[in-house]
């Protein structure tokens, strides 16, 4: 039973007078895209009756295949707290189906369900927190971003070093007012660097917090006269953002993944469980890993991960399994960024994770040191090998993954892997002022 009914949305919006709503849906790129409506229109929305040109999406389909209808998701009403306070603006997320009234392959919504269904055909519930980190910037006079700060502060610092705290404490402010539970939010090593958790949740309503979160920081922080951004790696020389996944199966209202009697408390399941994500982990990269900047993030000596390994309290390997007890064992994986669509994220990670259940794959022996001070030697004969270096080779790896591009759908495959490989040929292609610098004055 959801929290909504139509009634209550109704009710809400004409109580509240709200006088816009905007139906949001996300396209294969994790870009947050929205109609909006105004209250007269309400009903026929939630009768699934709004239509939208899916041909101006980039990735959905085709001009002569147009239409597109939008199911919102009724549990995901929110009012959103910045607006006026009279002629209110609301939201509702919602799925994309076709005009023969199935569900369009190209949502990424639909492919998390899909996954979603099949965990639960096994019994499982799949709870996700995710932990993003974003840096805050000033912008110029003209309101565009910079990549400039004047603050100096590192991990855990407080104010007044940290000239972004305001704005974050606001950021939290207005995620509890949309009924987010906010677990942390702290300063994160690097200047003018963020990070703002919550609460673990079941995996579809965590991909949309995290949808919403990035709109909300935005918006936050425009409001403070900064520039929020979740690009994985803004700045040479200091640590870029990560956007961690931290996971666990629930059946039966207990966690499967615990087991006290086992090394470091995970049970079989939640070793299959790693051993499924480091089988496939090289093929899932362009999806959680999707820009050319997020491999400058993946470099050694910025705690990144760039080595398939796992471990318990170590935190230079891929995954790690976090020191807790009962409930609260999880599976962390290390390397997604914050650019990378969360629904295609974790749909990935979950079908990764019970393909290692179904068929027992048994996970390489954990790695107890610091990998990074390895010789190559020491982690050849450990067999660690390490992820795709850069754009194409993680692309490389998709199209030789055919289990992860089952799981993705031949629809958003090819508009994927299409786009991708267009954005590393436009980036190859680019003179970049570090080439000017180093050539230009002595060649």
């Amino acid at each position: 039973m959801g929290r909504y009914t139509k009634q209550d949305i109704i009710r809400l919006v004409e109580e509240e007078d709200v006088r816009f709503i905007r139906l949001q849906f996300t396209d294969i790129f994790g870009t947050f895209k929205n109609i909006a409506i105004t209250s007269s229109q309400l009903i026929m929305a939630l009768d699934n009756q709004c239509m939208f040109d899916g041909s101006s999406i980039e990735g959905f389909v085709r001009i002569e295949e147009s239409d597109m209808f939008l199911y919102p998701n009724l549990d995901t009403f929110v009012i959103f707290p910045w607006r006026p306070q009279q002629g209110k603006v609301a939201r509702l997320i919602c799925d994309v189906y076709g005009t023969d009234r199935n569900p369009f392959e190209g949502d990424p919504r639909y492919v998390l369900k899909k996954v979603l269904k099949e965990a639960e055909d096994m019994g499982y519930r799949f709870d996700v927190g995710p932990e993003c980190e974003f840096f805050l910037f000033h912008t110029d006079d003209n309101g565009q971003p910079t990549t400039i700060t004047h603050e100096k502060a590192g991990y855990f610092d407080l104010g007044p070093v940290d000239l972004g705290e305001n704005a974050r404490r606001d950021m939290v402010l207005t995620l509890e007012d949309m009924d987010f539970v906010i677990e942390a939010s702290h300063h994160e090593d690097a200047p003018a660097q963020h990070e703002i958790d919550f609460r673990y949740d079941e995996a579809l309503i965590a991909a949309d917090n995290i949808m919403t979160f990035k709109m909300v920081v935005k918006t936050i922080a425009k409001r403070h006269g900064l520039h929020a951004t979740f690009m994985p790696k803004p700045k040479h020389g200091v640590n870029g953002s990560g956007m961690h996944i931290n996971m666990s199966l629930v059946k039966d209202g207990v966690n499967v993944f615990d087991d006290p009697t086992k090394p470091m408390g995970l049970s079989d399941e939640g070793r299959y469980f790693v051993g499924g994500i480091m089988k496939h982990v090289k093929g899932m990269m362009p999806v959680t890993n999707p820009l050319v900047n997020s491999y400058k993030r993946l470099v050694s000596g910025y705690e990144a991960p760039i080595y398939i390994a796992w471990s318990g309290t170590n935190r230079s390997p891929l995954i790690r399994i976090p020191a807790a007890t009962k409930r609260g064992t999880r599976i962390e994986l290390r390397s997604p960024d914050p650019s990378a669509n969360p629904y295609l994220t974790l749909a990935l990670c979950l079908a990764a994770g019970l393909d290692g259940i179904k068929n027992k794959i048994t996970p390489p022996e954990p790695i107890g040191v610091n990998i990074y001070k390895m010789t190559e030697k020491e982690k050849k004969e450990a067999g660690i090998e390490s992820l795709p270096g850069n754009l194409i080779e993680a692309i490389r790896e998709l199209e030789e993954d055919e289990f992860i591009q089952g799981v993705l759908g031949k629809h958003i495959c090819e508009k994927y892997i299409g786009a991708k490989k267009g954005e590393w040929d436009a980036y190859k292609a680019q003179v970049t002022s570090w080439e000017i610098e180093e050539y230009l004055h002595k060649i």
